[in-house]
């Protein structure tokens, strides 16, 4: 596996380019040699932050962690990494698409986490042409933490969704 590791408000060091390496290189027996994993460090205030994005095909697996400590958060990100890939290893791996992108032995391995995803909702709702701003502020009317709507600009379905520290994100899909 390898690494790109980047650092926004904190330097990386060679102490702490090991650590991420080290930790997260534990994973390598669940992803082939050439997968890169994108390792994003920050500070915020006394939050040590982690950014993890390891792009496979067809799937994106992330995880991020914050803690007043960046060796701490390292270890805990791994673990959440982990988990995902063993409760989600049957679901994220299309055995002709994504297969080249994880180990041999990942691939064989017997699954003890055979968990199915249950829908147990379903709501159909018109919607309705707005701009981002007002699908926000429609968002914040119903006390949602994320807003489908129909973007009048580019007439394609679109969703705002609200982030950690009160900042908003959209999302647009591409086809």
């Amino acid at each position: 596996m390898r690494f790109t590791i980047t650092g926004k408000n904190i330097e990386v060091t060679p102490g702490l380019r090991s650590a991420v390496e080290d930790k997260l290189g534990n994973l390598d027996k669940f992803f082939a040699p050439a997968t890169e994993a994108t390792v994003r460090l920050s500070v915020q205030k006394d939050m040590q932050k982690i950014e993890v994005t390891i792009p496979v095909k067809g799937h994106i697996i992330r995880a991020e962690e914050s803690s007043s400590d960046m060796y701490v958060s390292i270890d805990l990100v791994e673990e959440i990494l982990e988990r995902q890939l063993k409760k989600y290893k049957n679901k994220i791996i299309d055995k002709k698409q994504s297969a080249p992108s994880f180990s041999q032995a990942f691939l064989q391995e017997e699954s003890d986490l055979d968990e199915d995803i249950e829908i147990v909702k379903t709501k159909r709702f018109a919607v309705k042409p707005m701009d981002p701003e007002e699908a926000c502020i429609q968002m914040e009317l119903l006390g949602h933490n994320f807003y489908v709507f129909l973007n009048a600009d580019t007439e394609e379905v679109n969703v705002v969704y609200k982030r950690k520290g009160g900042t908003y994100g959209l999302i647009e899909p591409e086809f």
